[in-house]
């Protein structure tokens, strides 16, 4: 089955830090795009992430200098290290692969080719 499944987060007081894994199965990200998306209460789901296939990284201005997409192609996870966080931070996380097939994905509800989905993790900052 072609799956990508996360770990980590949690709760956390404002200025720490957290770290999100991304495991993925069924197929590898090792030559693949991944992103890392987040979704606040009532908001939007946005993107806050992207390493390209190309070997470039890209990071939102709302994170830029705290959070750093990785990734290990050895284990075939993707990870988001997560430093100095913010209550403005707290959101589900998605993570986020090219694949060969499409996943649901909870973030946009709806199903997007080539795209596969993971299943969010909460991530709460307190003040």
């Amino acid at each position: 089955e072609v799956q990508l499944v996360e770990s980590g987060g949690g709760s956390v007081q404002s200025g720490g830090s957290l770290r999100l894994s991304c495991e993925a199965s069924g197929f590898t990200i090792d030559d693949e795009t991944i992103d890392w998306y987040r979704q606040a209460p009532g908001q939007k789901c946005d993107l806050i992430a992207t390493a390209r296939r190309d070997g470039s990284i890209w990071h939102s201005d709302s994170v830029k200098g705290r959070f750093t997409i990785s990734r290990d192609d050895s284990v075939n996870t993707m990870f988001l290290q997560m430093n100095r966080l913010q209550p403005g931070d707290t959101a589900v996380y998605y993570c986020k692969a090219d694949g060969p097939t499409g996943t649901w994905s909870r973030c946009f509800q709806a199903r997007r080719a080539f795209e596969v989905w993971g299943q969010g993790r909460l991530v709460n900052v307190s003040s």
